[in-house]
């Protein structure tokens, strides 16, 4: 009959194509923090008083960067978890890729976390 190869076969390729899609979305996510971080830090960023709408604004911007470390905390450990997940035998770029955006994750989850222990110690500071 030899339905039973051929349904190994296409069970190996959708596993293939679904260790695919997690390497691809895992490494999107590892990624996408760093886009917008390193483009800011070679742009020099010039100090303004802030009135009337600048006044507003910064309120909001509060707000923003909850939601932003949220976002990124989120993502970053979402694309260490599906890029472990992606890891195949056979496929050894992949997998080297794979390994660079985990150290990359890490790192972004240890500089939030290097920035939430100078924000505590900075705010339970005694002079």
């Amino acid at each position: 009959m030899g339905g039973g190869a051929e349904a190994g076969e296409s069970g190996e390729v959708g596993m293939d194509d679904l260790k695919k899609k997690r390497f691809l979305w895992g490494v999107l996510l590892a990624w996408a923090p760093w886009i917008p971080t390193l483009g800011y830090a070679f742009r020099g960023i010039s100090e303004k008083k802030a009135t009337g709408l600048g006044a507003v604004a910064g309120g909001l911007v509060e707000l923003f960067v909850v939601c932003g470390i949220a976002a990124i905390l989120i993502g970053q450990v979402a694309a260490i978890v599906l890029l472990c997940r992606a890891f195949s035998p056979g496929h050894w770029i992949r997998s080297l890729f794979s390994v660079l955006s985990i150290c990359l994750s890490g790192s972004m989850l240890l500089l939030v976390g290097l920035f939430f222990w100078l924000s505590w110690s900075q705010a339970h500071r005694r002079f």
